[in-house]
């Protein structure tokens, strides 16, 4: 799994931080970002569930493929 978010498009809701904290924090300006070397989710079984909690669809969730 590949975790992106795209900083142009995310507007700072923070979901994807209230919904996978183990992946996710918000930085120094309120948006959201990827934990370092959290990039492939560690596992966690809600980082999808993040990312269709971002009301603008700045989370993506791939897998290798």
């Amino acid at each position: 799994m590949r975790i992106d978010i795209d900083k142009d498009v995310c507007i700072g809701a923070g979901q994807c931080a209230l919904t996978a904290p183990d992946v996710f924090t918000q930085d120094d300006d309120g948006y959201g970002t990827v934990r370092p070397g959290r990039e492939d989710g560690a596992g966690s079984p809600l980082a999808r569930e993040a990312a269709r909690a971002c009301p603008v669809s700045a989370v993506t969730v791939t897998d290798p493929g």
